[in-house]
């Protein structure tokens, strides 16, 4: 991630209608699915300052693990709960975790493999683990560029990669339907014109508070109406039962 797109992070994560909107779409996919025993414990992997914890609190205490010490605040109400480190095998926290985040991480690294096998490995047996990623290539922006990614995803090359770590998906559901079309029209202009990456910035607040409005209203529409296509994939996981019964 640029140092320029992390320092706008906050105020994106708190009032940027596609992050609001994203958040939305994994408390609702949570509500459904995942149901917290007492005491239930929560990683957040690339939490960043774990902006995310509050709404958390609902299933359970939350921890994180961040990479980037740049983008967690020394003094942030958090910071005892985050762990700034690599995740990797070299992170081996002394109790598994019955719910595992990783939330736009893995389209950033080289060997996402290997990091969903971590995860699986951190994992209670009939833990859960909610992976977002950005979706098609063929809407690849600046955007993209900005963030650093290696790739995005469809449904069929993130099974892959699942299957490869050992994770039985339980959903696979694609969201921003909507936002494929102009995504496609920004790469085309962006090709065109050869503009340069810029970090983005909150819309004017009706603007933002439509765009909001709409990305809900199209999630709860996929609901009745799955979506072939869309500018993000939203999966969950867990460890195959055959599995489980060794654990």
């Amino acid at each position: 991630m640029y140092s320029e797109y992390g320092s706008a992070y906050r105020n994106l994560f708190l009032n940027h209608w596609w992050w609001r909107a994203r958040e939305e779409a994994i408390v609702g996919v949570l509500r459904e699915r995942f149901r917290p025993r007492p005491g239930a414990r929560i990683l957040d992997v690339g939490c960043g300052d774990g902006l995310f914890f509050d709404r958390l609190r609902e299933f359970g205490e939350a921890e994180g693990i961040e990479p980037a010490e740049y983008l967690v605040d020394p003094l942030g109400p958090h910071r005892s709960r985050i762990t700034i480190a690599p995740f990797d095998e070299s992170f081996q926290p002394r109790r598994r975790y019955d719910l595992i985040l990783m939330l736009d991480v893995l389209e950033h690294l080289d060997a996402p493999v290997q990091a969903l096998r971590h995860a699986i490995s951190l994992l209670e047996p009939h833990g859960l683990l909610l992976i977002t990623v950005p979706a098609f290539n063929l809407i690849w922006t600046n955007h993209d560029r900005i963030n650093q990614h290696r790739t995005r995803y469809t449904k069929a090359s993130f099974r892959r990669i699942a299957e490869d770590a050992g994770i039985q998906i339980l959903l696979a559901r694609y969201l921003f339907f909507w936002l494929f079309p102009v995504k496609l029209a920004a790469r085309a202009k962006e090709s065109l014109l050869r503009a340069a990456p810029q970090v983005p910035q909150v819309p004017a607040r009706a603007i933002n508070r439509f765009l909001f409005l709409l990305s809900r209203g199209e999630e709860k529409l996929s609901h009745v109406l799955p979506l072939p296509l869309g500018s993000s994939l939203l999966v969950m996981g867990s460890i195959p039962p055959q599995i489980c019964d060794l654990c």
